[in-house]
């Protein structure tokens, strides 16, 4: 008997397998899909971690990322893939997270403290979170 998904953005391997490689970020590897904005948040923090592939593939991820959160409405500051999934000097320097760290910061740092909730929230939602 199948289970049924609790939520709408979570992927099971038959929905995973049945998207054209088009629609992720690294479609040589098939990784971190942009499907919608839940799954642009998590590429963009989990950029990083994407092993097996070359900076020119990870040019082109960036790009599509950029893009899908257009499309989806996700605050991406970041210019460069460089800056993605990384902690900034300030956030390594201090606990208190500041307002000028990046989004994909901010969620790192709440992934770090274990904070629930941190991939729904916004960049001032997770501010309020970190600052408790």
């Amino acid at each position: 008997m199948a289970t049924r998904r609790t939520k709408k953005h979570e992927l099971d391997a038959a929905d995973r397998n049945a998207m054209p490689d088009s629609v992720f970020a690294f479609p040589r590897v098939r990784k971190e899909p942009l499907n919608d904005a839940s799954h642009v948040r998590n590429a963009i923090a989990r950029f990083d971690q994407v092993r097996d592939v070359s900076d020119a593939e990870r040019d082109e991820a960036f790009e599509r990322i950029r893009k899908a959160a257009r499309k989806f409405g996700v605050e991406m500051t970041e210019t460069r893939w460089q800056q993605l999934g990384k902690p900034t000097k300030s956030m390594k320097s201090s606990d208190k997270p500041r307002d000028s760290a990046s989004k994909a910061d901010l969620y790192t740092e709440a992934r770090n403290r274990r904070i629930t909730g941190r991939s729904t929230m916004t960049k001032a939602e997770l501010l309020r979170a970190l600052q408790r």
